[in-house]
């Protein structure tokens, strides 16, 4: 049997939540902010506010996460130097998303900033989502276990055929002027929601959900 059926088969007999539930709480609650900027409950400032709360959930995401490797370890398996290479990066960016995506929103609220500073300030949180992506395909190119590394990718792909298509079909709608307009980091969300949907085939099709 391989050995990354085995560390999640191990993971899953865990007491506390799974980073599945934290994953999925956190697109619920962007799901809800989208519907909620659909029907024109929210807009303007707050709704840039608002997608900043549901990332504290990576926090414990993170945590359970470590738990599940810790558990792969106390069972004999190893813990695997990929995975937990992976969740520090991710630990990293998204603490530095959080960080740059405050002082952005705040700084450009309060103060009259230069013509430098503006977009140095855009750009940092965008950075910190590149981060987490380069973390991904650090772990596929880092990861040994075929099994794990197969899950992996089939995630990504699944996360990026929806994100890309959801992002298409928007386009020509909002071109047709059907749709309103929406920010194009809104399809970095998307690609995360996918990597739910992602996890979700995985765990129909081979019965673990993988190791994003």
């Amino acid at each position: 049997m391989h050995k990354g059926r085995l560390i999640m088969e191990s993971a899953a007999n865990t007491n506390g939540r799974g980073p599945m539930f934290w994953m999925g709480m956190m697109l619920a609650s962007y799901g809800v902010i989208i519907a909620l900027v659909m029907t024109g409950a929210i807009e303007g400032p707050a709704v840039t506010i608002l997608m900043l709360a549901p990332l504290v959930l990576t926090a414990p995401m993170i945590w359970a996460a470590n738990r599940q490797l810790n558990a792969a370890q106390d069972g004999c398996l190893g813990r695997g130097v990929a995975q937990k290479r992976y969740v520090k990066r991710v630990a990293v960016f998204s603490s530095l998303y959080l960080v740059s995506f405050g002082i952005f929103i705040f700084a450009t609220k309060a103060a009259d900033l230069g013509p430098w500073l503006r977009p140095f300030l855009a750009v940092l949180p965008g950075l910190a989502i590149i981060g987490i992506i380069w973390a991904v395909g650090r772990l596929i190119a880092e990861e040994d276990d075929e099994f794990l590394r197969m899950l992996v990718i089939r995630q990504s792909l699944v996360a990026t055929g929806i994100a890309l298509s959801a992002a298409s079909i928007w386009g020509f709608l909002e071109t047709a002027d059907i749709v309103f307009h929406l920010d194009a980091y809104w399809w970095v969300v998307v690609w995360f929601f996918g990597l739910g949907i992602g996890a979700a085939a995985n765990r129909i099709e081979y019965g673990t959900w993988g190791a994003v």
